[in-house]
């Protein structure tokens, strides 16, 4: 991360106008948990190209971790009208589910999800979301399956824990507070432990 950071900060020395190098400096500001800096590059690279479509879905989805599902989903929906045959649309489909499911909109977020799936079924992420969505609405039976599948293509994520670990910018507390509300809660009933 330290090299991603000092060849990003040298790329905007150079041109502080390029959005797509604002908008991985958001990327790398996510992975290091400063969501609200992360924030702000993604702002600054649309500002910069307001049809940066990667920057308007990422935007979405720092929204959605910052604990503002619903102010996220504007974002990435515009991201999937700019660009609808995105190779990685998968994760575009996952970022409003996720942000559904936040909601408590556990069958918009189960249609998302299972979008996400037929777009893309090796995507560990799209399968553990759908567990705990499954598992908030109460359908036990697709809950576990799905969780299964998450584990058969990311065994190390086998806790919430484990998730808190290997995905940090999930802990911010307002958006881990929603998650507590809605997918933990489908989780657990899928039998993924705390610890």
């Amino acid at each position: 991360m330290e090299r991603a950071e000092q060849l990003l900060l040298e790329a905007l020395g150079r041109d502080p106008n390029n959005s797509m190098a604002h908008t991985a400096m958001g990327q790398l500001r996510r992975v290091q948990n400063r969501l609200p800096e992360s924030r702000i590059e993604y702002e600054t690279a649309i500002t910069l190209d307001r049809n940066n479509a990667s920057a308007i879905y990422s935007l979405g989805t720092v929204l959605t971790w910052l604990g503002q599902p619903d102010a996220g989903i504007p974002y990435i929906e515009k991201a999937i009208r700019l660009n609808p045959h995105d190779p990685n649309i998968e994760g575009y489909y996952w970022g409003l589910g996720m942000s559904h499911l936040l909601l408590g909109h556990a069958d918009e977020a189960i249609d998302w999800f299972t979008k996400a799936r037929a777009a893309n079924p090796r995507m560990y992420y799209v399968h553990f979301e759908l567990a705990g969505a499954f598992g908030l609405k109460g359908e036990i039976d697709e809950a576990k399956a799905s969780l299964a599948e998450s584990l058969k293509l990311k065994p190390e994520i086998n806790s919430l824990a484990a998730l808190r670990a290997y995905v940090p910018w999930l802990t911010n507390p307002k958006g881990w507070a929603l998650r507590e509300e809605t997918a933990n809660i489908g989780l657990r009933r899928a039998g993924l432990p705390d610890e």
